[in-house]
């Protein structure tokens, strides 16, 4: 702690010629103030006016009974934590009778050479000869100082480096992105940080605020504090596990990643974590059957069922089908099953092409921030291309690897993920065939449109994406919804959360509304 004493000399000697933490007597402006003040509000506000410009006296004027030490244990408080501001902000006064009122307060004391320290605390007022005045305890000061409790620093490790967003801001509270760290760029390395700890009168401690060292590095990333708080919020009280990751398609900037899908993979699943992406899968079935030589008019069957031949029979969710034949486009909206099976059985049937498809989308790609994006092999037989058709099978893939098969629609070339501006390997994009990107686009929006399977689920004025329902070993299907909307391409992923319609969707439109 010798670093932070020789901070705490240097305030004390502040403090005492007046350089501003705390002034010891003022002249009377202020005072004239508050005898006009008449009411509880006018009052408090008046107090808390003069607490920031550090009028000690006029402050004590208006308490009742202020005791003996009372400006002491303000100055030694400003010294003994390295206050150099405060700065005061009034809440909503409460009255709970008529000689009696709350005025509650948020206050942010900016520690010198470490940062700012916010506190929330309450002014009481009560009327004392016909005149309101503060009914002052020391944790008025700070509500860590009741009943005999103090404030007081102490070391702890910290990074050398901290990851920060593309703004230079922190990333927002309960990001879910915290275990992204070492992937943003923070060294492992750990060097001494400081931390404010209430003790209790009864020895009891709470940690109450950390601060960064004063010297550490930030490592700028790529993330959007608006779009990754934004997505943190979209999936607070989801009761699943659960993942957004957003990229910007003209450049493969992550610009948000929030993971609540558990431990496994070092808490990384959204980059690392492999999962059946079920019929989010068909824009890559639908990029082949496009090379093939369909496009979204063409006539297609959508029968409940589907056999093909020497292989098992595919049901389409709910049983649904649709009378007479359909566009490739209606199929793909309403994401018939048995459609894309029959025509990759039809046009793909070795299995080649779905997987040069799937490699247009980073699948089989190792991306270094994640490992490979995606899986998938070539199928043995009919059965296996039946179900890697739907996504189902051998496929499995990242929300990231999803997240990215959306922006390179969007963009119409699949671009490698940046996480740092300036780390990632230099690779060129990928495009994709100009005819293929119209068509999918065109099928994207299609799902989000009347008779989509995504179109009642509230998306924000032009979204288009797709959903998928994954089959899960021994659970409730998985729920996904990937998508886009202008220069943002994103993905959801609910773990056992049902269809994709009704499990992820309502996250998607939370997030996209939110922006």
């Amino acid at each position: 702690m010798r670093t932070r004493a020789v901070l705490v000399l240097t305030t004390v000697v502040l403090v005492m010629i007046g350089a501003g933490v705390y002034a010891l007597l003022r002249p009377t402006g202020s005072a004239v103030h508050a005898e006009a003040a008449v009411g509880p509000e006018e009052t408090g506000k008046a107090y808390l006016s003069s607490w920031q410009d550090s009028d000690l006296s006029e402050m004590s004027r208006m308490v009742v009974s202020p005791p003996a030490d009372f400006a002491q244990r303000h100055l030694d408080f400003a010294r003994d934590l390295d206050v150099e501001s405060l700065k005061l902000v009034p809440g909503t006064l409460r009255r709970p009778s008529g000689q009696e009122a709350e005025l509650p307060f948020h206050g942010v004391r900016k520690i010198r050479n470490l940062g700012d320290w916010p506190f929330e605390s309450t002014l009481r007022l009560v009327l004392r000869g016909g005149r309101w005045k503060v009914l002052w305890l020391p944790e008025t000061i700070h509500p860590a100082l009741a009943g005999g409790g103090r404030i007081a620093f102490k070391e702890i490790p910290a990074p050398a480096a901290e990851p920060v967003t593309d703004s230079g801001a922190p990333f927002p509270h309960d990001s879910g992105a915290e275990s992204y760290r070492g992937l943003f760029g923070a060294d492992s390395e750990e060097t001494t940080g400081y931390a404010l700890e209430a003790i209790r009168a009864d020895g009891s401690r709470k940690e109450l605020a950390s601060f960064r060292p004063p010297h550490a590095k930030e490592v700028r990333t790529t993330v959007s504090r608006p779009v990754q708080a934004a997505a943190a919020r979209a999936l607070d009280g989801v009761d699943r596990p659960a993942a957004i990751v957003a990229i910007q398609p003209r450049t493969g900037a992550v610009l948000a990643v929030v993971d609540r899908l558990g431990a496994g993979n070092g808490g990384q699943n959204a980059f690392r974590g492999y999962y059946p992406p079920g019929s989010t899968f068909k824009v890559v079935t639908a990029t082949a059957l496009l090379a093939a030589g369909l496009d979204p008019d063409t006539p297609v069957r959508c029968p409940a069922t589907y056999t093909p031949p020497r292989a098992r029979t595919i049901h389409n969710a709910g049983g649904h089908a649709a009378p007479g034949p359909v566009t490739l486009t209606t199929a793909f909206a309403v994401s018939c099953n048995t459609t894309f099976v029959e025509q990759a059985g039809r046009l793909l049937a070795n299995g080649d092409d779905l997987v040069r498809a799937a490699e247009l989308f980073g699948f089989g790609k190792d991306l270094e921030v994640s490992g490979v994006c995606g899986r998938i092999r070539t199928p043995a037989d009919e059965d296996e291309l039946a179900s890697d058709a739907i996504g189902q099978g051998s496929v499995e893939a990242s929300p990231l690897c999803m997240a990215l098969v959306a922006a390179a629609v969007q963009d119409g070339s699949w671009r490698w993920p940046v996480l740092v501006p300036g780390r990632s390997p230099s690779v060129k994009p990928v495009p994709l065939p100009q005819k293929t990107v119209t068509g999918l686009r065109t099928m994207m929006r299609a799902v989000v449109s009347d008779g989509g399977t995504a179109a009642s689920g509230g998306l924000p004025s032009g979204t288009a994406g797709k959903t998928g329902t994954a089959e899960a070993a021994g659970g409730k299907e998985h729920a996904w919804f990937i998508g886009y909307r202008g220069e943002l391409a994103f993905a959801v992923l609910v773990e056992n959360g049902g269809s994709g319609a009704e499990g992820a969707v309502p996250i998607a439109a939370r997030f996209l509304k939110a922006l």
